[in-house]
């Protein structure tokens, strides 16, 4: 037998490459996978109003009610909106430089995301009186933009349009831990709108059709939902009028959905 490196001298370059491939592979932590995550169509269980008007930003369940933060300057609310009928009980319209984004409850506090304004709002969850907010720089100094917020019942999970997920302490606004997010090797970015349903992670994707299914241990993408049959035929042409907007009802057991300045609300199952 030649010595190891006369021996590899006889071995062509591309078997010694697609060795080193397959020894990279061996070393991958168990249940990390490597090929893209499969995609499901969705079923449309009902169908409700939603007012065209609301830039929707962020969408999440209290008490019954849909709880809808919209967005654009000049034209941002936070807005209690009866289900069967779409149209707000409680309206409330933030000052003009603000641009809004996510929103989740956390106990008895709201808690609305803001673009570029750099903090996140808070309101009192029975009147939606405004309680405080709470600058960015004090969670993460390299949080320049809120998108989506929700909560694990333990931590806020919040994303910044980059690929990255944010765990942070509810009560000191400290974080916890980062969590990049991966479809197989390749990392996916622009992650919005979230919500916290039976132990995964659900994700809008901004400019996508899709929604994210994603593993809050690993960060991999477990599986994609695919809502492209339901954007509306009157909306296909208009560029902003993106899929945005994941609500869960834990009661109930029902997953509703909507876009930006969509003129319905969708519950849908998978």
């Amino acid at each position: 037998m030649p010595p190891l490196r006369s021996w590899s001298r006889l071995v062509p370059p591309v078997v010694l490459l697609l060795a080193a491939v397959a020894a990279g592979a061996a070393m991958l932590s168990p249940g990390v996978s490597t090929t893209a995550a499969p995609v499901t169509t969705v079923t449309v269980v009902n169908t409700f109003p939603h007012d065209r008007t609301s830039f929707c930003q962020g969408l999440v369940m209290l008490n019954g009610s849909i709880l809808e933060g919209t967005g654009q300057y000049n034209r941002s609310k936070l807005r209690l909106v009866d289900l069967p009928t779409g149209k707000p009980t409680v309206d409330v319209a933030l000052p003009g430089n603000i641009f809004g984004e996510g929103v989740t409850v956390w106990k008895n506090t709201i808690l609305q995301l803001t673009w570029k304004n750099g903090y996140l709002l808070t309101y009192d969850s029975t009147t939606l009186q405004r309680t405080g907010s709470v600058q960015y720089r004090r969670i993460d100094r390299g949080l320049h933009e809120g998108w989506g917020i929700t909560h694990d019942g333990t931590h806020l999970i919040i994303s910044d349009g980059s690929s990255t997920l944010r765990f942070v302490d509810p009560e000191t606004f400290r974080i916890v831990r980062r969590l990049r997010v991966k479809d197989g090797f390749r990392g996916v970015s622009k992650l919005n709108e979230l919500e916290f349903v039976n132990g995964e992670i659900l994700a809008n994707v901004w400019y996508k059709d899709r929604i994210a299914r994603i593993d809050p241990k690993s960060g991999r993408v477990l599986g994609w939902l695919d809502l492209q049959a339901l954007r509306p035929a009157s909306l296909r042409n208009d560029h902003e009028a993106v899929l945005n907007g994941i609500a869960w009802d834990a009661i109930g057991q029902r997953l509703f959905v909507t876009g930006k300045n969509w003129p319905t609300l969708l519950e849908i199952s998978y």
